[in-house]
C-alpha cells in the first residue's frame, strides 16, 4: 500500500471515529482514533527512514516500544499524539474507563494527523 493510500485510510479512521463518538460509542471511536495514530507513527517513522524501521523489518513486528521510540524521535507533538492515543486505547478501548467527554478531549490531538500528515 503507499503512503497516500495510506494517509486516506488515516483520515477516513479519523471520520469514522468522529460519526463513532457523535454517536455516543466512546469505546469503537476510541480504537479507530488508535488505529489512526498507530499507523501515522508507522508512516511517518518509514518516511524518515528512521533506525527503529530497520529493527522492525528484521523483526516483523511493531510492538509498543517501538512505536512510542518511533513517536518520540519523530517530534515532541507526534509524541503527545502518540500518547493521547495510547491512552484511547488502553483506557477507552480495553478497559472502558472513558466516558463521552474525555474522548473528545484526548481526540483532539488526534485531530492534529491531518495536518502531521499534510505537511509531511
Amino acid at each position: 500500500m503507499s503512503g497516500s493510500q495510506i494517509k486516506r485510510l488515516i483520515l477516513s479512521w479519523i471520520e469514522e471515529a468522529d460519526q463513532l463518538l457523535e454517536k455516543g460509542d466512546v469505546v469503537q471511536a476510541s480504537e479507530k482514533y488508535y488505529k489512526a495514530a498507530e499507523e501515522a507513527v508507522k508512516l511517518l517513522a518509514k518516511s524518515r527512514g528512521l533506525r527503529v524501521v530497520r529493527e522492525v523489518e528484521a523483526r516483523r513486528l511493531w510492538d509498543t516500544r517501538l512505536l512510542f521510540e518511533a513517536a518520540n524521535t519523530i517530534s515532541e507533538r507526534v509524541y503527545r499524539v502518540w500518547r493521547d492515543a495510547w491512552y484511547l486505547h488502553v483506557m477507552g478501548f480495553h478497559e472502558m474507563k472513558l466516558n463521552l467527554d474525555e474522548v473528545r478531549r484526548s481526540s483532539i490531538s488526534i485531530h492534529e494527523l491531518v495536518e502531521i500528515l499534510g505537511s509531511d
